[in-house]
């Protein structure tokens, strides 16, 4: 006898089949889900961890501003110390020099002379003074010359003074000042 099968194979087979597809569509939605589930939190993850180096980064930035700045600021300091200390030290240096300025002024002095202001601008020392006559004025200026501290005497003015001083002459005079080697200071 012949075998006839009455069952709906094809439909069944075609359920199947598609229960099967549904199975892997499914599947492969959960898989591509968890992927993309997995890659955002990585993704979430390394964006985290460079936001923290950032945050790092910019605090380490501010303390290093903070540092750089009291460098700067030391820096400042040092270098106001340094020109004062250098100031003191041109003084210091320059203390026997003054000294030695008016002990030479002195000692250039000729007698029947005498002087009523001095005023020094830099190197140039200006003199304003008295004298019996012409020739004592001469002595002065040649007496100039052959000092070790004083340099191109200029006679500017020499005018006869006011009737306190009859008989006397005011002259103005200036000399450039200079400071002797060794061999032109007194021991």
């Amino acid at each position: 006898m012949a075998k006839i099968n009455l069952r709906p194979w094809r439909e069944e087979l075609r359920a199947e089949k598609q229960k099967q597809f549904v199975v892997m569509i499914l599947g492969a939605a959960i898989i591509a889900g968890g992927l993309v589930f997995l890659w955002k939190t990585d993704m979430d993850n390394r964006i985290a961890y460079q936001e923290s180096r950032n945050a790092y980064i910019e605090t380490a930035t501010k303390q290093l501003d903070k540092q750089i700045k009291e460098i700067e600021d030391l820096k400042r300091k040092r270098d106001e110390l340094l020109s004062r200390m250098q100031v003191i030290q041109d003084l210091q240096g320059k203390r026997p020099v003054i000294v030695r300025v008016f002990d030479e002024l002195v000692r250039t002095l000729p007698d029947g002379l005498f002087y009523t202001s001095l005023t020094k601008t830099g190197e140039t020392v200006e003199i304003v003074g008295m004298s019996e006559s012409n020739s004592r004025i001469s002595a002065l200026m040649r007496r100039f010359e052959e000092s070790d501290w004083f340099t191109d005497p200029d006679l500017s003015n020499v005018s006869a003074a006011d009737n306190r001083r009859a008989g006397y002459s005011q002259f103005n005079l200036s000399v450039q000042q200079q400071t002797p080697g060794p061999e032109g200071e007194d021991k």
